[in-house]
């Protein structure tokens, strides 16, 4: 009885080291930039999914900053954008004259997300992986900006104060709340421990007026896609 018990446990143990290896913990550190500069750090840690473990899914945290000169923000619930709210905002067009501008001279945002994972491994060395933030919260100075106004005369070309919206939430495309970073990469490892990623950031940095605008609104929002590099460090 005790060499079956010794052998269970032997067994147990086999099998969680044996887990523990499909799995995938890191830290990360990117930079990505175009007409701006946006660095990110984040830990992150993945889990194997099958017998091999090649393909992974996981979460974790980061931290974003997004900083850039003359940025105009666009409205940016879906509900002005395409009249609608629900997924189908995918594949509906903008309706331009709901569209108002807000211009910033500086902007300056922090973001801290937790991501979602999804991960391929082709071998031991090269991946292809997506991320995205999923909830949390940004956080920057307020900003004073040119408010331009599709549809009141009294507003357009006035001044507003802004600053990065609190909540971030991830839903579908334009039904999305705050800040929001994702990636598409290809990484590299050039030892155990040491990997290059490079790819493409995606981002929505929105912020808000202190006061309600035109079509009772005070969210803004700015869509930018960035060439992104990074490097990973695994333990």
């Amino acid at each position: 009885m005790k060499k079956l018990s010794i052998t269970i446990i032997i067994l147990i143990l086999a099998n969680l080291v044996s887990a523990q290896k499909k799995n995938q913990q890191s830290f990360d550190l990117s930079v990505a930039g175009a007409k701006g500069i946006s660095p990110a750090i984040s830990y992150n840690y993945l889990w194997g999914i099958g017998k091999n473990g090649k393909f992974k899914i996981g979460t974790g945290a980061r931290l974003t900053f997004f900083a850039a000169p003359n940025k105009d923000f666009i409205t940016a619930p879906a509900r002005l954008t395409s009249g609608q709210t629900g997924p189908q905002v995918l594949f509906v067009e903008n309706i331009q004259a709901n569209l108002d501008t807000l211009h910033l001279n500086k902007v300056s945002a922090f973001y801290f997300n937790i991501p979602i994972h999804l991960q391929y491994s082709f071998s031991n060395r090269f991946e292809i992986g997506f991320n995205i933030d999923a909830i949390g919260l940004s956080f920057g100075k307020s900003q004073q900006g040119v408010f331009r106004a599709s549809d009141s005369p009294t507003l357009n070309g006035s001044i507003q104060l802004a600053k990065p919206t609190t909540f971030n939430l991830l839903l579908v495309s334009d039904n999305d709340l705050g800040s929001l970073n994702s990636e598409l990469y290809f990484r590299y490892w050039f030892t155990n421990k040491v990997g290059l990623r490079a790819g493409a950031s995606f981002q929505f940095t929105e912020y808000t007026t202190n006061r309600l605008l035109t079509f009772e609104n005070d969210r803004f929002r700015s869509k930018n896609l960035l060439p992104m590099i990074a490097i990973s460090y695994k333990f």
